[in-house]
């Protein structure tokens, strides 16, 4: 299992990739990147990031409509998006809370800053898998139970 933060950096414009790149350097992420909303969704449906790196405005899908369908699948419901915009009014922020993200980012985007960010939604995410592991091992374990008192009564009631 690969243990390295998986990230998916969406953005219209390919020298924000480098940008990204570059302040992420010494993190160690495996970034992955996706020039538009549709190339992000086909990268989503091939393996799932820990956390997108999502920018609010690009043409075709903005940023705020690929949010919204990323919440609106089950499965995809529980990866933390952080919008990076260069909007800075309330309205736009409290837009892109309403379409799903879990945080912001402006550009230009500082560095102590987006490690911080994407840090803290790495353990969002972290604890959302541990805690779907415990949940997981809880089922099984009752199934496990409920099987085991079931067997010997079976036997008895024959």
């Amino acid at each position: 299992m690969n243990d390295t933060p998986r990230l998916l950096v969406v953005d219209d414009e390919p020298d924000n990739f480098e940008v990204v790149e570059i302040l992420l350097f010494r993190e160690g992420y495996d970034l992955v990147f996706a020039r538009d909303g549709e190339a992000a969704l086909r990268e989503m449906e091939r393996q799932l990031p820990d956390t997108i790196l999502l920018d609010a405005m690009m043409p075709e899908w903005n940023g705020f409509e690929v949010c919204r369908y990323i919440r609106s699948r089950p499965e995809w419901q529980h990866v933390p998006i952080l919008m990076v915009t260069a909007l800075d009014s309330k309205r736009d922020l409290a837009r892109g809370i309403d379409a799903g993200a879990n945080d912001f980012i402006s550009k230009p985007m500082n560095a102590v800053e987006l490690r911080a960010r994407v840090r803290s939604l790495l353990r969002v995410k972290q604890q959302y898998d541990q805690l779907r592991t415990l949940l997981k091992t809880r089922e099984d374990l009752s199934n496990a139970l409920v099987h085991d008192f079931r067997n010997p009564l079976s036997s008895i009631m024959i």
